[in-house]
């Protein structure tokens, strides 16, 4: 038996974390990985090319820890970061960290053990925002809100549940091998996409409320904005390619962005009746202020708080409709992946 009292014999897990110009966070992703109470590791690290000293820092890392495996990529794309990642384990289980995140020290023994019921196809837990800035304080409460994130219940689930989709998952190595790992053509939604299809061939996804990701959200609410039009993006891309994949939620805020553009021409002329239009959304962004006030610890941070809900929304929405008219103008739609068998 080990120190922490694991078998030597436990059979290998990969970790893989892509990670491109992380030097704030790196450090603390990785030394959160390696201080897993699940010893036999495998932790491969996708190095986007970073312009920072976030390759320095990795290096630094491996030479105290044998496990570290750095493997570069030259294409700025998470998906294919991901493929290299896979291509590369050894282990039974797959287990991807974001660099942007810290993991509690049982967080993969915890996976693992779930993933040993034989019942999922992918395992994951909530992901809680942390914010160090005001914006980014006010943004992480925002993202623990309904109505800010609606349906996504990876941000503030309580009890154990059965789920389309899992924050950075984590899945038995020949099940990602035979569907063909993550799509390449994907710009964002990545995720997203892979768990689509795995639940197509009739996978099932636990969510573990006890298992914990602390996960650093965009510090301002521009970025925010930005991460989001970029999700907008990738949703539509996952619509093009699985139409049925749609539900009704992710039709809310491209319908939102429809309703105040129509607002906007309607204020042209009758700008009184431009904002009943929009009154009804400018309520809920209210009460919802209001109510997440009470969960900052700083109640001076709410004043971000109706930006952060704004940026989710009309940039989510923005982002859908952008990446359609995208779709429509190029030729064919993105691929999937190859089917391994």
């Amino acid at each position: 038996m080990t120190a922490t009292g694991h078998d030597d014999g436990d059979e290998l897990v990969t970790v893989i974390m892509p990670a491109r110009n992380e030097e704030q966070a790196i450090g603390d992703a990785v030394d959160s990985v390696l201080s897993q109470t699940y010893r036999n590791l495998q932790f491969v690290v996708i190095e986007g090319g970073s312009t920072d000293r976030t390759l320095a820092i990795l290096e630094e890392r491996q030479a105290e820890d044998a496990r570290i495996e750095i493997i570069t990529n030259a294409l700025p794309s998470i998906p294919v970061s991901l493929n290299l990642g896979l291509a590369s384990a050894r282990g039974r289980w797959l287990v991807r960290v974001d660099a942007h995140s810290t993991v509690p020290p049982t967080y993969v023994e915890d996976l693992v053990t779930r993933l040993r019921e034989g019942t999922w196809a992918g395992v994951g837990g909530v992901k809680p925002g942390v914010g160090v800035t005001p914006a980014g304080r006010a943004i992480a409460a925002a993202m623990g809100s309904r109505f800010g994130v609606g349906n996504s219940k990876y941000h503030y689930a309580t009890s154990v549940m059965e789920v389309d989709h899992l924050p950075f998952g984590a899945y038995p190595v020949e099940l990602l091998r035979e569907v063909g790992g993550w799509n390449e053509h994907l710009v964002a939604n990545e995720d997203y996409e892979l768990d689509y299809r795995l639940r197509q061939r009739g996978g099932r996804l636990l969510l573990d409320p006890q298992i914990v990701i602390a996960w650093h959200c965009r510090q301002s609410v521009p970025d925010l904005y930005r991460q989001y039009v970029r999700y907008g993006k990738g949703k539509a891309d996952v619509a093009m390619l699985h139409p049925a994949s749609l539900a009704a939620r992710h039709v809310v805020a491209p319908g939102l962005v429809a309703w105040v553009a129509l607002a906007a021409v309607r204020g042209r002329r009758h700008p009184a009746q431009a904002l009943v239009m929009i009154s009804p959304y400018l309520a809920g962004v209210a009460l919802a202020t209001r109510q997440t006030r009470a969960t900052l610890e700083d109640d001076a941070d709410w004043i971000h708080l109706p930006g952060a809900f704004a940026a989710m929304h009309v940039g989510w929405g923005y982002g859908f409709w952008a990446g359609l008219l995208r779709g429509m103008l190029r030729p064919g739609t993105p691929l999937l992946p190859h089917q391994g068998g």
